[in-house]
């Protein structure tokens, strides 16, 4: 389906609609019928069969059409809401948060790594920029950006570095902009489900196709040899006595009952139906805080066997503070008492943290309410820095920055080159605390001293790193080192290429961050594990701090679970063979310490054993994983440009309970398909065996084209968006997730669906040839009591599948009626249904050729309908095989 464009009108799928071909059958039917009618009983009456069926054909087309209109709509607003990324730009000398539709030019936005760039415009500063331009370009060569080449394009990614532009354009007036108005996104995919459901009703249609040929040949030859008699009992053709107009007509009326059974065994409604669920699931997991990218990612999800999530802002709530530190050689308390640091020492930390952050701070006119934007690690360093006396502006204007080594997933650190005012160079690091730690070589005490780093020390500080992380705090150094002004590059080629030194640190101090587990998490978790979703950790952070927080979520049962493989640093992990890693794979709860090739080797091992997985990321190290596994889920807060693009959906809140409640909408998705499946399959069967019987022994059918049309616009639409629109119940997480090649149609749906079928057709062909004796018409006048018979047949047949659809809500479960009445959209359309039921048997009879049925009769209906509940509960008595129903027709077809 595409996205509207704005020449797009509802014409459009009107048009497409008109395209089915059984549609174009019964126009073509329709059109002959009413020829013929016109022709021989007057335009009077002649019309109405001609007219119903055409009614009926036109019915379909529009509510067709205007499910896939709406379903268009729908899409192209997901589609903004995709678009409508959130992002800092300076204004005033502070970063505030707008749309990327609310630039303007002359905005001057940050831009780090994993960023898309917004708009077109200039670099004003970049510290080792480089540019993925392949979306415009479509050369997959990273561009790296400097005062000879500053110019930026807007839908550009950021591969590395960071910086600033200056915007010089927007909207339709950037290179993006120019490209995207002369294109259209295509969202018309596929899912493996529609895959299957259509093959699903390619196959019936084609048995249905067969049988209505076989039916079209055995009345035509009864009808010419002459077989086939008027209500008085005469035969309908003699051969040299019946006219061609009479015989041709009598013909088309044949041919009106094989396009009957092509109507009814034509699943139409299995297409629709799963339109219809992802279009409502995908709205009100919209609502659940989850933007679906991916149709296909809907009905995966329910799948899905594992989750690896990320662990900060994830399973955390990201909102970080300092709460321990050790400086100076010591434990501080509380973390920023000033009174305990050497002046030199706290010189230097406030230098490092002020001048190697992403982050900013500002102060407004009174010094009030100071503002801290970045990451919330850099936040929460840069708040500590204040609490430590830090004048953030003041301290980033004496000194001057000369170069930076951007914070780097694989390295765990960042740096940044600084000329002080005195002509001094510093060089200040921060990254994980044991990796910082290890490049060090002394430590600055509580004297101002540089101390050499000696065993004893260094296991001191090791020993509180361990401690923190065991306390599930992250650990960050800060460490500088003072270096040569004359060993630093001059030119901006080779300083672009420098690489700061990174050895022979002096350590200034080790900080705890806390970040505490969300709310509810624990229980989302255990939720999961119920459902028989295993959900992993995959973190930076030292393997210490990632036990403690799997320990506090859930993830790991007790202490006496932390061991390996259970908890794995990726560094292990990643020196396994192939071999040795599929061996211990299933069993990972926690890897701490992960590269994103480690997150990567993971999930491909994952997948390479069967299980469906889901991967949870929110930096640009996360796309790889992102796009490899089955499902990607990207944070839509903390998650950057690369890691949205490349997920399959946005959580908007980056909850871990909203990832829990994504898996209960995934396999509700694929529970309302199997309900409607059966449904509408229990439907076809039942109508396509009446038929079919009544058709070869008589020669005539008791259900006609316009009473079908009617049951299968009912069943098709009305029923599809009954069922299809059930919302999820936590019953749906007691079940295990949902094999890649179980069977659509399970042995629970087989025997419910046979069971009513058998029912329904003994009951209807009982009254279809005993059922003017039944009905006390043998009296009556012939061509009025079939009248009356048929209509009986045709309205118990309705009030069969009315209550049928209550049937297919519980597929499995006893007490059909659960949650009903809760289910308004449910009980709205069943009453709809009633009530034009009501309304064609009683006012529309000429166009369906039906009688007004007695009281009697209209409880019998209802009575026929009724018994089909208490035959379902009882058929939920009867045990099932193990082996799938239709792996044993497979075996008795290839026999």
């Amino acid at each position: 389906m595409q996205i509207l464009g704005e020449e797009d009108s509802c014409l459009m799928f009107v048009w497409d609609a008109c395209k089915d071909l059984t549609l174009v059958i019964l126009m073509v039917a329709a059109v002959a019928s009413l020829a013929l009618g016109i022709k021989s009983e007057g335009i009077k009456e002649g019309w109405y069969d001609g007219g119903s069926i055409a009614f009926a054909v036109i019915l379909v087309i529009v509510v067709t059409a205007i499910s896939d209109y709406k379903q268009s709509l729908q899409f192209r607003d997901l589609n903004e809401e995709k678009r409508n990324i959130h992002l800092e730009v300076i204004r005033n000398g502070r970063r505030v948060e707008i749309s990327i539709y609310d630039i303007v030019v002359g905005d001057v936005i940050p831009l780090n790594i994993g960023d898309q760039v917004p708009a077109d415009g200039i670099m004003i500063i970049g510290h080792s920029l480089a540019i993925d331009e392949s979306s415009m370009t479509g050369e997959s060569k990273i561009v790296h950006k400097d005062s000879k080449d500053p110019f930026l394009m807007s839908g550009c990614k950021v591969a590395d570095g960071s910086g600033t532009m200056l915007v010089t354009g927007v909207g339709i007036n950037t290179e993006w902009g120019l490209l995207m108005a002369s294109i259209s996104e295509d969202t018309g995919e596929e899912t493996p489900l529609q895959v299957r459901l259509n093959g699903v009703a390619t196959f019936i249609g084609i048995v249905g196709l067969t049988v209505a040929a076989v039916v079209l040949v055995v009345l035509l030859v009864r009808y010419f040899t002459g077989h086939t008699e008027n209500s008085d009992g005469s035969p309908q053709f003699k051969a040299g006595h019946t006219k061609l107009g009479v015989a041709i007509n009598g013909a088309i009326k044949i041919v009106t009952v094989a396009v009957t059974i092509v109507v009814v065994a034509v699943p139409e409604g299995l297409p629709l139906a799963v339109t219809l669920t992802l279009a409502y699931s995908m709205r009100k997991m919209m609502a659940d805080k989850a933007l679906v990218r991916r149709l296909s990612a809907c009905e995966t999800m329910g799948s899905a066997t594992t989750i690896c999530s990320d662990k900060t802002g994830t399973l955390t709530l990201n909102q970080m503070t300092v709460t321990e530190a050790y400086i100076g050689g010591k434990k501080t308390n509380p973390p920023h008492n000033k009174s305990e640091l050497p002046d030199k020492c706290r010189s230097l930390l406030v230098e490092g943290v002020a001048q190697n952050t992403n982050g900013s701070v500002y102060v407004p006119e009174g010094g009030n309410n100071v503002e801290v934007s970045g990451s919330p690690t850099e936040k929460a360093i840069l708040n500590w820095g204040i609490q430590l006396g830090m004048d953030f502006e003041a301290v980033r204007s004496e000194s001057s920055i000369i170069h930076v080594f951007p914070f780097n997933s694989e390295k765990k650190r960042g740096g940044v080159a600084v000329r002080t005012p005195d002509s001094k160079v510093h060089i200040h690091w921060k990254g994980a605390a044991e990796i910082v730690l290890a490049c060090c070589a002394a430590y600055m005490d509580a004297q101002n001293q540089s101390v050499d780093m000696d065993e004893e020390k260094m296991t001191y500080f090791r020993k509180a790193i361990e401690v923190m992380a065991a306390d599930s705090l992250r650990c960050v150094a800060i460490a500088y080192r003072p270096y040569e002004i004359e060993k630093v590059p001059t030119s901006e080629e080779e300083l672009a290429r420098w690489s700061l030194p990174e050895d022979d640190l002096i350590l200034l101090a080790i900080v705890g961050l806390k970040d505490p587990c969300r709310p509810g998490v624990k229980d989302a978790v255990q939720l999961c594990q119920k459902a028989g979703v295993k959900v992993r950790m995959v973190t930076g952070d030292n393997v210490q701090t990632a036990k403690a927080i799997a320990l506090e979520c859930g993830i790991l049962g007790s202490s006496a679970d932390a061991w390996e493989p259970n908890i794995i640093e990726g560094k292990r992990f990643r020196e396994l063979s192939d071999r040795e890693r599929e061996d211990i794979a299933e069993r990972i709860s926690v890897m701490g310490r992960s590269s994103p090739n480690d997150k990567l080797l993971l999930v491909q091992t994952l997948r390479k054993k069967g299980h469906v997985v889901a991967v949870t990321g929110d930096g640009t190290n996360d796309a790889p994983a992102l796009h490899e596994a089955d499902i990607g889920l990207a944070m839509g807060i903390q998650g950057t440009e690369v890691a949205k693009e490349s997920s399959d959906i946005i959580i908007l809140d980056d909850n871990f309970a909203s990832v829990v409640k994504v898996v209960r909408w995934g396999r509700s998705v694929y529970a309302n398909i199997q309900k409607f499946i059966q449904f509408q399959l229990t439907v076809n069967v039942a109508a396509l065996v009446i038929n079919v019987v009544a058709a070869v022994s008589s020669g005539d059918v008791p259900l006609n084209t316009v009473q079908l049309l009617w049951v299968n616009l009912i069943m098709d639409t009305l029923g599809a968006l009954a069922l299809a629109t059930e919302p999820p119940t936590d019953h749906l997480m007691d079940r295990s997730p949902v094999g890649r090649r179980e069977p659509l149609i399970t042995n629970i749906m087989w025997r419910n669906l046979l069971i009513q079928a058998i029912y329904q057709i003994s009951v209807l062909l009982v009254l279809n040839f005993r059922g003017r004796s039944l009905l006390g018409l043998k009296h009556d006048d012939l061509a009025h009591s079939l009248k009356v018979k048929n209509t009986l047949i045709f309205n118990a047949f309705v009030f069969c599948q009315i209550f049928n659809e209550f049937n297919a809500r519980k597929p499995d479960e006893y007490n059909i009626f659960k949650g009903v009445t809760r289910n308004y959209l449910f009980m709205g359309i069943v009453g709809i249904t009633l009530v034009l039921q009501i309304i064609i048997i009683e006012f529309l009879g000429k166009f369906t050729k039906t009688v007004r049925l007695n009281w009697k009769m209209w409880i019998v209906s209802v009575v026929i309908g009724v018994i089909g509940w208490p035959l379902a509960a009882a058929g939920k008595l009867i045990p099932l095989p193990e082996t799938p129903f239709s792996e044993f027709f497979t075996r008795c077809f290839r026999r």
